[in-house]
């Protein structure tokens, strides 16, 4: 068997290989969910991606011979640095056929990469922070990812701790809800626990919750922006979201957007509190069957049949919801969880992600749980000292 090697990409032929290295890890795993490639071409350069331009990264792919079985993309995020007080490098897109010594190789490369950068530790896998993919697949290989959210083969963690010094740093917890359980379409059987809290909040409390505007997309977005900012500041590995990261999240995320379970609470007039799930756009884009190299506009129709025409989208991701600190506790959550599952369930969303939530973070663990969600995925980010 020929020898591993990773080198940096440098050519055409080498992007290529790295690009397409997903096609053929996970060729024969039902559960992937290949992306639309222009879109996949796009997140890994920084004309079209802008967290990228705080960040300094190369990439690689691992080569036995003439044929690439792996890749990695080694970085230094200068904001988590910049926020943290840190000297740390991370890894992500490590994506590899099962082969110990691909692996091995190719940490081993991300490794010394980001320590020639001054890195003292390496964290991973993530692309690019807390605000886009992070971790990695633990358990619950066997459920698709949902949006914006990464998948993984059952070997990969196995060859993290293999390879040695490597600790978890943190894992993830998603959370999967049936909608069916809350009462299907009539959502007239929600816990009894939830719907008393509720009532008494609303009786006890100023806090009014209203409905995003798409009218007012903008302004809503720049109201979630600073929400998000205040509520996540003190999170785990958290970092601020700049104005043209924003502007790129708000024209990708207002076609998944829906008004009925998208919601703010405001107190006199005041926003203190935010939840926004996400239309699962990976349910149809799973049967499109994107490949590499095909046009844009050709994958983007197929999307389109399969989610306007040919069917319904029945999941979504709450993938965000911030409170500012001193209004925790209160009970907004509750408010927020209800009228989420009240405006979600009459249009047929029944499967339900609660995603990502710090193991940690036992506020918002306790409320999953008040709402009978059982963990069933767990994403784990590693770390090694230098």
């Amino acid at each position: 068997m020929s020898e591993v090697t990773v080198r940096p990409v440098t050519t055409k032929a080498e992007e290529q290989a790295f690009l397409r290295m997903p096609w053929t890890v996970y060729k024969d795993d039902p559960a992937w969910v290949a992306p639309i490639w222009k879109e996949h071409v796009n997140y890994f350069d920084a004309a079209h991606n802008a967290e990228l331009r705080h960040i300094t990264m190369e990439k690689f792919v691992a080569w036995r011979g003439d044929e690439p079985c792996g890749t990695i993309i080694p970085f230094i995020n200068h904001r988590y640095n910049e926020v943290w007080n840190e000297k740390a490098g991370w890894f992500g897109q490590f994506e590899f056929i099962d082969d110990e010594e691909v692996a091995h190789a190719l940490l081993q490369t991300a490794e010394e990469w980001v320590k020639g950068q001054g890195a003292t530790r390496i964290l991973g896998p993530a692309t690019y922070s807390t605000n886009s993919e992070v971790g990695m697949l633990v358990e619950g290989y066997e459920h698709p990812p949902m949006l914006l959210t990464p998948h993984a083969r059952p070997y990969y963690h196995t060859y993290i701790q293999s390879r040695g010094g490597y600790e978890k740093e943190m894992d993830l917890w998603h959370y999967f809800f049936n909608g069916e359980g809350w009462g299907g379409k009539k959502a007239d059987q929600l816990p009894e626990k939830l719907t008393r809290i509720v009532e008494k909040i609303r009786k006890r409390r100023n806090f009014v919750v209203r409905p995003i505007s798409l009218r007012n997309f903008d302004k809503e977005v720049e109201i979630v922006k600073e929400l998000y900012t205040k509520a996540w500041a003190k999170n785990w590995a958290a970092v601020p979201i700049d104005e043209e990261e924003m502007k790129q999240l708000e024209e990708e995320l207002r076609p998944v957007i829906d008004p009925a379970i998208t919601f703010f609470v405001e107190v006199d007039g005041e926003p203190v509190a935010f939840g926004a799930p996400f239309v699962n756009l990976y349910e149809p884009l799973r049967k499109v069957h994107c490949k590499p190299g095909e046009p844009y506009w050709w994958q983007l129709l197929r999307l389109i049949w399969h989610w306007k025409i040919a069917g319904s989208v029945s999941s979504v991701r709450v993938a965000l919801l911030g409170i500012l600190e001193e209004y925790r506790g209160m009970g907004i959550d509750g408010l927020l969880y209800y009228d989420m599952i009240k405006g979600g369930l009459p249009r047929g969303y029944m499967n339900i992600e609660f995603s990502w939530i710090l193991e940690s973070n036992d506020m918002m663990n306790r409320g999953a749980r008040l709402l009978g969600g059982e963990v069933y995925k767990i994403y784990r980010v590693f770390t090694k000292t230098l």
